[in-house]
């Protein structure tokens, strides 16, 4: 079994892009991969796709946070010939909004499963690419992998994730992460 956890950083925002629907033009800025049967993380560059589709197809099952809607877009136009859909995925951003009805985020359930957080957001990382401060984008990628991690873990050890309501009550999800 080799599980792979993945997420990817991007070169744009959603305003340079002119909008949520057009997540393909966002461009790759950095992936980093965990994968259980290497147990460490690999770190790929927009240059370095080929690998990150290589490694993404070998995988036994690929894990992260909004997979489908958002990283498998912004890679699509890297790889047309690849139906990234088609690679055997956990969504777990997915698969908690089919359980509950709604969206929680994965600071959300970092904070209340592992009260642990998230070291940046996705905008801060675009602003440390285009001042080339390349090692911090990937440093807060390999944070978000980890974390993604981390919190799929406590789900597949505990058969829930815990989240905090908008009230901030601490909630409690099933999941059936295998």
């Amino acid at each position: 079994m080799n599980y792979v956890f993945f997420d990817l950083e991007t070169q744009n925002l959603f305003d340079d892009v002119g909008g949520r629907d057009n997540i393909e033009k966002l461009k790759l800025a950095c992936a980093v991969t965990f994968s259980t049967a290497k147990n460490d993380f690999s770190v790929y560059w927009e240059q370095d796709v080929s690998a990150l589709l290589a490694e993404l197809r070998s995988a036994t099952k690929v894990i992260g946070f909004n997979l489908l809607q958002f990283d498998y877009k912004v890679l699509q136009p890297y790889a047309p010939q690849v139906r990234l859909a088609s690679i055997p995925t956990l969504d777990m951003m997915l698969d908690l909004q089919k359980n509950l009805g709604f969206r929680v985020g994965l600071d959300n359930l970092a904070g209340a499963s592992l009260g642990a957080a998230k070291t940046a957001d996705g905008i801060q990382s675009v602003e440390w690419f285009r001042k080339g401060e390349l090692d911090k984008v990937a440093e807060y990628c390999k944070a978000d992998v980890d974390i993604t991690r981390r919190v799929f873990e406590f789900g597949r050890d505990n058969g829930f994730v815990y989240y905090k309501s908008k009230l901030g009550s601490k909630l409690k999800s099933v999941v059936k992460w295998k």
